[in-house]
């Protein structure tokens, strides 16, 4: 039985995860986990895969223009308008070989993101049919990076997203309600700071990608800031994932992203949260402790912070209601059927953790099972795709 797609599959890791481009990925592969890399089952099969390495903390809009670089084999260029907001580098590091060689509309890919990589891939492609007008408006035609001229919607067949926070997650609020989150944010940006800029450090074992702020050296170079300036810079504003993971920052990115009517999305959600016997307590089941902690603390943010309370399943680290599609876009339960692109087709809630469907202390069988299922979606998809015709871009 056929079990390849034509297309090659971009794998985008989430937040503090890392790609193919990491020594990391060698030892613990983050697409497959314990259950072993995910690819080399992949590619044993047929299918031409990648794991795309992009900023674990960045914000969606840096980790996307990080993801179209990589892709191309280009100079990163956050933009001239987002660069000036935000107050950092407009460049980054350069790319001299594209992880995706002659990538057109001929030779399409499936985009597959797991948490973050969730709302990168879908930013990505919004960009790539959209373009940005705020780039175009303040930046010559010359000089405007490819990423924001738009008409480029043909270059993606279809985006599948795993345990995404496509409306933000309760996690980043409880953590913040609950004091947590400055602990956070000082282990983080401290330790992504000694990684981007100690020679005791091999920065391709780990890579915080944060040049653009000065918080790491730009590979290649010794270009970083005093790490005060540095992280004070980053963390005063809002390009950043910690923003983009609020409620605030989600609808302000669900606000800006369209959904591509050329492209077959799908989405899958995992709920670890089990009732008792008796149905009167809700616990999380999984491995970990420190999931077993943010799924208590979002189901207690949910119901006693929030005016109107969502379902309280999660994954411990994203509520189901977020995991399953955008809150503003159309989307229809799956049926076994594609019913078209431009919607989500939303799959039946999973049992398991945030990282059960990347293989972290799940069963290899059971993982290479789901894999094996979204091949069947993307093959199905490939030959709707190659029937559309797409209209001509203005």
């Amino acid at each position: 039985m056929e079990k390849a797609c034509k297309y090659p599959i971009v794998f985008v890791h989430g937040l503090f995860g890392w790609g193919e481009d990491e020594g990391l990925d060698r030892k613990m592969p983050y697409w497959g986990a314990t259950t072993g890399s995910l690819t080399a089952y992949l590619e044993s099969l047929g299918q031409e895969c990648y794991c795309a390495s992009v900023g674990p903390i960045s914000s969606v809009w840096d980790r996307a223009c990080e993801l179209y670089a990589r892709l191309t084999g280009t100079r990163v260029d956050y933009g001239k308008a987002h660069s000036a907001w935000a107050k950092h580098r407009r460049y980054g590091r350069t790319y001299t070989e594209p992880l995706i060689p002659e990538w057109n509309a001929e030779k399409k890919i499936h985009l597959v993101g797991h948490s973050f990589g969730g709302n990168t891939i879908r930013l990505l492609a919004h960009l790539l049919r959209c373009g940005d007008p705020r780039e175009q408006a303040v930046t010559d035609r010359a000089e405007l990076s490819d990423l924001f001229t738009g008409g480029k919607e043909d270059l993606i067949c279809s985006i599948v997203t795993i345990c995404a926070p496509h409306d933000g997650t309760f996690a980043f609020d409880a953590s913040k309600k609950y004091k947590i989150l400055p602990m956070l944010q000082f282990l983080t940006y401290n330790y992504a700071a000694l990684v981007g800029r100690s020679a005791a450090v091999d920065k391709s074992f780990v890579d915080f990608h944060l040049e653009q702020y000065g918080l790491s050296n730009t590979p290649g170079l010794k270009d970083s800031e005093p790490v005060l300036q540095a992280k004070r810079q980053y963390t005063q504003n809002k390009d950043n994932a910690e923003f983009d993971l609020s409620d605030e920052g989600a609808s302000k990115l669900n606000a800006l992203i369209e959904i591509c009517p050329h492209i077959y999305y799908f989405s899958y959600a995992f709920n670890a949260v089990v009732q008792s016997e008796t149905g009167k307590r809700e616990s999380a089941k999984t491995n970990f402790p420190l999931l077993k902690c943010t799924s208590y603390l979002m189901r207690r943010y949910n119901s006693q912070m929030r005016e109107n309370p969502d379902d309280p399943r999660n994954d411990g680290l994203v509520h189901v209601a977020s995991a399953l599609h955008p809150c503003d876009e159309p989307w229809i339960q799956f049926d076994g059927q594609i019913h078209g692109s431009g919607i989500w087709h939303v799959m039946d809630v999973r049992r398991g953790d945030h990282g059960t469907p990347i293989g972290l202390f799940a069963d290899k069988d059971k993982t290479h099972e789901l894999y094996l299922e979204i091949l069947d979606l993307l093959r199905r998809s490939e030959s709707l795709c190659n029937a559309a015709e797409f209209p001509a871009q203005p």
